[in-house]
């Protein structure tokens, strides 16, 4: 796989328009409503320091607004000896929230691409899944927006993404159904147009 395509635009699924950020401490008083709201007293011992704490649990759930994943794959290696085969880096764990409810999302994503004369640090693959896991998400989404960000950034052969996850949404609320999870897929290039080469990645996703 030594031929050459044009390069294409660099285009990655963008934050969110900027909105205004409330204050830190309107987003404190905010944790105390709810608080109140079921049915407990803020200002007790138990809780008093609760509203920090939730307001800087978020900082760390939702970090992934203040990256850029195209930054996080510019920098490449190109003395691959003309490696042209696949690369996987498999069962990535990650933990985001779902959009509809703001309940966890807990699963492994695996990321596969074909190199066209360059590849990046496999720690950068971890770090793109961790910067689309870290917003509110829904996993097809997702699966796509981390595809799409290899895709067009590294210009590969092909990038294949699945993705594994438990949604708290179903499992511990509404429906009730502990220990099912969703799977999805994307793929592009190679693995999208050639059966056995999709197959070859699928067989090494874990079950």
């Amino acid at each position: 796989m030594s031929s050459k395509s044009p390069v294409k635009p660099v285009i990655v699924s963008p934050v969110p328009a900027a909105v205004v950020k409330p204050s830190r401490a309107e987003v404190e008083e905010a944790i105390r409503t709810i608080i109140r709201w079921t049915g407990d007293d803020p200002a007790r011992p138990g809780l008093h320091e609760t509203p920090d704490r939730v307001a800087r649990a978020y900082e760390e759930y939702f970090k992934g607004y203040g990256e850029d994943p195209v930054s996080i794959l510019q920098k490449t290696f190109e003395e691959i000896e003309d490696y042209d085969k696949m690369i996987i880096l498999r069962s990535i764990r990650f933990a985001s929230h779902c959009e509809h409810h703001m309940a966890p999302i807990i699963g492994r994503a695996w990321i596969a691409y074909i190199p066209r004369g360059r590849v990046v640090g496999i720690s950068k693959l971890a770090r793109i899944v961790e910067v689309y896991s870290k917003r509110l998400q829904i996993q097809e989404k997702m699966t796509a927006q981390i595809a799409n960000a290899i895709e067009n950034v590294l210009q590969p052969h092909g990038v294949a993404v699945v993705i594994k996850a438990e949604h708290h949404c179903m499992t511990t609320r509404g429906v009730m159904k502990p220990g099912t999870d969703l799977v999805t897929s994307h793929m592009t290039g190679a693995f999208r147009d050639n059966a056995m080469t999709r197959q070859e990645f699928l067989s090494m996703v874990d079950e």
